[in-house]
C-alpha cells in the first residue's frame, strides 16, 4: 500500500536504510538553494560590477526560476525513462558549467544567461531528488528525508547569507558562487552511492505538453518581471512593443494563463487516450492536492518577495555591506531551516488542515507587524522578531504541502509530484521576486512623484534636470552626487533627500502591508487541506474510492 508505506506516521517499520545517499540527495538540493539564495546577497555588489539597476539582478533570479518552473516536467520524465540517477548526474555537470559561467561572468546579461543554465540543469534535478528519496527511503525514515530536503533548502539559505555575505564584503561576489564549482563536484562523485534505478523506455514525452507548459510559464514569469518596466496598462517608453497603446507585459501574464489552461486540456486528452502525459494528473485530482499546490505557490511567492525586499532595502538603501544583511537575516533563515525539520514532531497532534491555517495565519501577523514596526535600521529587535515569526510560517508550511503531496500519491508517480513541486515553487519564486520589484518600484515612483510635486522647495527647473520617468532604489549618497550636477542648491539637495527617504520608507511599508494581505487570503486553500491525522490515514482502496467521489 503505496499510501501507507509513505505516511507522515510511518506505520510499517522497515529496515533503517543508510543515510549516505541521503548526503547526495540533500546536497544536490543545497547547491540549487544556495545559487539562488545568494542572488540577493550578492546584490550590491553586482549592481555596481555590472553598473546595472537592481532590478536587472532580479532578472537573474527570473531566469533561472523561469526555466525550472517551465521545464521541470519534462525533467520528471526524463528521470521516468532514462532513470533518476543517470539523469541527476547529467544535470549536475551541467550545473558545474553553469556555475563556471555565472563566476567568471564579465556582463549583466552573462549572468543571466548563466542562471537560465543553472535553471535548465535545476529542471531536471528538482523531480530527480524526490524520486531518489521515493527509491531510497520508505516509511519514517521517508518522511524524515522529505523533511530534511526542506531543510536542506533552508540550510543553504542560511549559508548563502553566512559565506556570501562574509566574501561578499571582503573579496567580492564572484567568489561565493565559485565555492559551488567543488560542491557540484562533491555532489557528482557522491551520487555513485544513490541506489541505481532503471529506466522505462516505454514512458513517452510529451513534446505538446513540453511546449505548452513552457511556454505558459515563461510568459507568466516574463510578463510578471517587467510590469513596471513596460508599464501596468499602457505602455512605457521602455517597452519594446505595444497593442494599441496597451503594454506588452499584462498580456503576456493573460496569454501565459490561457495556455496554461490549454496544457491541462491537452493532458485530459492525452491520458483519456492512454498517453503518458507530462503529468499525472492523479497529483492534482483531489481538492486537498490541489489546495497543497496553491498553498506552496503562495507561501514560497511571499518567501521570494521577503528575500528580495530586505536585500534591497539594506544594500541599496542604506548603502550597507553584505555581510549586513546576512547579519539582519540570520534568525530568519535559521528559524525557517529549524521549522522544516521539526514540523514533523507535530504530525501525530495536528492535521494538515490546522497547521496550514497556523502557518499562514503566522506569515500574515508577521508581514503585518513588519509593516507597521519596520524603521530604517533592519537589525531593529521588533523587526528581527518579525522575520522570526514568517519563518517560523514559512518553514513548517514548505515542509507540511510538501508531504501532503507525496503522502497523497503512489511511489511510482514520485517523479510527477517532483516536477509539480518543482513547477510551482519556482513560478513562485520568479513571480513573487517580480511582482516585489515591480511592486516597490512603483509605489516608490507614485508616492515620490506626488511629493516632489506637492514640494515649493524642488522647483520645475530642478524636477526638469533629472529624469523623474525612471524612479528606483538608490542610497542618499547616491542622491546626493546626482543632484550635484544639476542647478540644485544645498537646500533642494536636502529636500531632494528627505523626499527620497519617506517614499523609500512608505513604499516598503505599504509593499509589506500588500503581502500580508496575500498571505491572508492564502489561509483559504488551507482550509481545503487534509483534515485527518496520519493514523488516520484510508488504505489505497478508501482512498482511491475518496478520490472518484470528488
Amino acid at each position: 500500500m503505496a499510501t501507507q508505506t509513505m505516511s507522515m506516521e510511518g506505520i510499517h517499520h522497515e529496515a533503517r536504510a543508510s543515510w549516505v545517499p541521503m548526503i547526495a540527495i540533500a546536497l544536490g538540493q543545497m547547491i540549487m538553494s544556495y545559487n539562488v539564495a545568494s542572488l540577493p546577497v550578492a546584490l550590491g555588489g553586482m549592481v555596481a560590477s555590472f553598473g546595472v539597476p537592481p532590478t536587472t539582478v532580479a532578472t537573474g533570479i527570473v531566469a533561472y526560476s523561469m526555466l525550472v518552473a517551465g521545464f521541470v516536467m519534462l525533467g520528471a520524465k526524463l528521470a521516468q525513462r532514462f532513470g533518476a540517477v543517470q539523469v541527476f548526474r547529467i544535470a549536475v555537470v551541467l550545473f558545474f558549467v553553469s556555475q563556471l559561467t555565472m563566476t567568471f561572468s564579465p556582463t549583466a546579461a552573462v549572468m543571466i544567461s548563466a542562471q537560465a543554465l543553472c535553471g535548465a540543469a535545476g529542471a531536471v534535478i528538482v523531480p530527480s531528488l524526490v524520486a531518489l528519496i521515493a527509491e531510497n527511503y520508505a516509511g519514517r525514515q521517508q518522511a524524515t528525508a522529505l523533511g530534511a530536503l526542506g531543510s536542506a533548502r533552508a540550510a543553504a539559505g542560511v549559508l548563502a547569507f553566512v559565506v556570501g555575505g562574509v566574501l561578499g564584503t571582503y573579496i567580492g561576489w564572484r567568489p561565493a558562487f565559485g565555492i559551488l564549482i567543488a560542491a557540484s563536484a562533491i555532489v557528482f562523485i557522491l551520487s555513485f552511492r544513490l541506489r541505481a534505478d532503471r529506466g522505462r523506455p516505454d514512458v513517452q514525452i510529451d513534446l505538446v505538453g513540453v511546449a505548452l507548459a513552457a511556454s505558459a510559464i515563461i510568459l507568466i514569469s516574463f510578463g510578471f518581471n517587467n510590469l513596471n518596466r513596460w508599464g501596468l496598462a499602457l505602455a512605457t517608453p521602455n517597452a519594446p512593443f505595444d497593442l494599441l497603446g496597451a503594454s506588452p507585459a499584462p498580456i503576456m501574464i493573460v496569454l501565459g494563463v490561457v495556455l496554461g489552461q490549454a496544457f491541462l486540456s491537452w493532458t485530459h486528452r492525452r491520458q483519456a487516450a492512454g498517453k503518458t502525459p507530462l503529468l499525472a494528473l492523479e497529483v492534482i485530482d483531489s481538492p486537498e492536492e490541489r489546495s497543497a499546490v496553491y498553498g506552496l505557490f503562495a507561501v514560497v511567492a511571499l518567501e521570494a518577495a521577503l528575500n528580495f525586499t530586505v536585500p534591497l532595502y539594506i544594500q541599496i538603501v542604506q548603502g550597507r555591506s553584505p555581510i549586513a544583511t546576512a547579519i539582519a537575516m540570520m534568525p530568519f533563515n535559521l528559524t525557517v531551516f529549524f521549522s522544516a525539520m521539526l514540523i514533523v514532531n507535530v504530525y501525530d497532534r495536528l492535521t494538515p488542515r490546522q497547521i496550514g491555517r497556523f502557518g499562514f495565519a503566522l506569515c500574515t501577523i508577521a508581514l503585518l507587524w513588519l509593516a507597521f514596526v519596520v524603521r530604517n535600521d533592519w537589525s531593529e529587535v521588533p523587526v528581527l522578531f518579525g522575520l522570526i515569526l514568517f519563518g517560523i510560517g514559512q518553514g513548517s508550511l514548505v515542509t507540511l504541502l510538501f508531504n501532503v503531496l507525496v503522502t497523497a500519491s503512489p511511489k511510482e508517480l514520485a517523479g510527477d509530484v517532483g516536477s509539480l513541486r518543482g513547477t510551482a515553487q519556482n513560478l513562485a519564486a520568479a513571480v513573487g521576486t517580480a511582482v516585489a520589484g515591480a511592486l516597490l518600484v512603483g509605489l516608490l515612483s507614485t508616492i515620490a512623484l506626488g511629493k516632489i510635486t506637492a514640494s515649493p522647495v524642488l522647483t520645475k527647473e530642478l524636477q526638469s534636470q533629472v529624469d523623474l520617468d525612471n524612479i528606483t532604489f538608490v542610497s542618499n549618497d547616491r542622491l546626493r552626487s546626482v543632484l550635484e550636477s544639476t542647478s540644485g542648491t544645498p537646500q533642494q539637495v536636502e529636500e531632494a533627500v528627505r523626499v527620497n527617504t519617506e517614499a523609500r520608507l512608505r513604499a516598503l511599508k505599504i509593499g509589506l502591508l500588500i503581502m500580508a494581505g496575500l498571505a491572508l487570503l492564502a489561509v483559504i486553500p488551507a482550509g481545503r487541506l487534509p483534515n485527518y491525522r496520519p493514523g488516520e490515514i484510508p488504505d489505497d482502496d478508501a482512498a482511491d474510492t475518496r478520490r472518484r467521489a470528488l
